[in-house]
């Protein structure tokens, strides 16, 4: 008994750096989940990897590339079950078995239905001690993208609001104000850098006239997709964001009977123009999410008004909300954050996790209950 404590504070103490390891993917390895490996020998590491840009390599060839000949005889640790089939490069379990890694500790199988427990048999069958599990509950936070993508077809969606200390989003008439202070609005430009996509509704488009990039210092080119929800395809050629276009792309979705002329000219500025169905004169936000999915998006940040939260909260189509609480009063007038509907839907299917201070503001998380 006495002998086993240290080997599993270890695993788990070498897997927490693997999970670290894989969010440098966030954002930018989709369709592919951001996975991060760490190869460990003798108590030392000799090898660490996360999926590269564009999803390719994968974290457990760049860690076998660092470790070498050291890998030989050696423990690797892994936040998704390495893949067993042949994509667009050759299965990871393939180069795992002829690196000849010892034993491989998995956080989670893999829900995709091409792997889904076939590269821990294919390791099994090598020879090679399997053990799955440790860190597992980090890993399903962390692969929540991938993991939704492949069980319901669509990215894992995450809700932000900033909220005035009197329930507003803005001020009268749709005027965009700034409710919180600077801590948690670089905060949320941390969020966008590690979204897949973020989304707008064409309400905040008109508005706003956002950007919708991540401006941390050293962080530009981790600007995710923006899209805009867009049913009739009124978003200006002259806005921001369609101006933007050829360097931070832009897809709007539109409804299937929206001017054919309209998106050739979003067209002409390279902006992707989608069609999704429509249900009561609206768009389908459940059909909407599938299209994105089998366009290869994981993660979506939407960041849209109180009007598109609470649609998104009434349809139960929110995974987790991030609410930024400001001391700001916006007054009477102001809009508010969510509308009754929206609250309660929030209510029921969301429960409050974790809290912290950003600032002079307070960071609430909540998750699905």
């Amino acid at each position: 008994m006495s002998g086993a404590a240290p080997v599993v504070t270890d695993d788990r103490r070498f897997m927490g750096l693997a999970l670290t390891l894989g969010r440098r993917g966030f954002g930018r390895t989709w369709p592919n989940p951001a996975v991060g490996a760490v190869i460990v020998k003798d108590g030392v590491i000799v090898g660490r990897g996360w999926t590269q840009p564009g999803g390719r390599p994968h974290a457990e060839v760049e860690a076998l590339r660092r470790a070498g000949a050291a890998a030989h005889g050696a423990t690797l640790y892994v936040t998704l079950e390495p893949c067993s089939h042949f994509g667009k490069t050759p299965p990871c379990a393939d180069a795992i078995i002829a690196a000849g890694i010892a034993r491989v500790v998995s956080a989670i199988e893999d829900p995709n239905p091409k792997v889904a427990g076939a590269g821990h048999a294919r390791l099994r069958a090598a020879g090679i001690a399997v053990d799955i599990g440790v860190g597992a509950d980090a890993a399903r936070r962390h692969h929540a993208g991938h993991i939704r993508r492949m069980q319901d077809g669509r990215p894992h969606v995450t809700l932000k609001l900033a909220i005035s200390a009197d329930g507003k989003a803005g001020g009268a008439g749709r005027r965009p104000l700034a409710i919180t202070a600077e801590p948690a609005r670089a905060r949320v430009h941390l969020l966008r850098g590690q979204s897949d996509a973020i989304m707008i509704g064409i309400g905040t488009a008109l508005a706003d006239d956002p950007m919708l990039t991540c401006r941390l210092p050293g962080m530009s080119l981790n600007s995710p997709l923006r899209i805009v929800l867009d049913a009739a395809l009124r978003l200006p050629v002259a806005s921001r964001l369609v101006q933007t276009a050829r360097q931070t792309p832009v897809w709007v979705i539109a409804g299937p009977t929206a001017s054919t002329e309209a998106e050739a000219a979003l067209r002409a500025h390279a902006v992707e123009i989608l069609r999704s169905a429509e249900a009561g004169g609206k768009l389908d936000l459940a059909a909407m999410l599938q299209v994105l999915g089998s366009r290869g998006v994981t993660r979506l940040l939407l960041e849209g008004g109180p009007r598109l939260a609470s649609a998104f909260l009434a349809a139960d189509l929110v995974d987790d909300a991030i609410l930024f609480h400001a001391g700001t009063v916006v007054g009477e007038d102001g809009i508010e954050a969510l509308d009754r509907v929206g609250a309660a839907a929030l209510a029921k299917h969301l429960k409050r996790v974790e809290g912290e201070l950003v600032g002079p503001d307070r960071q609430d998380i909540y998750e699905r209950r």
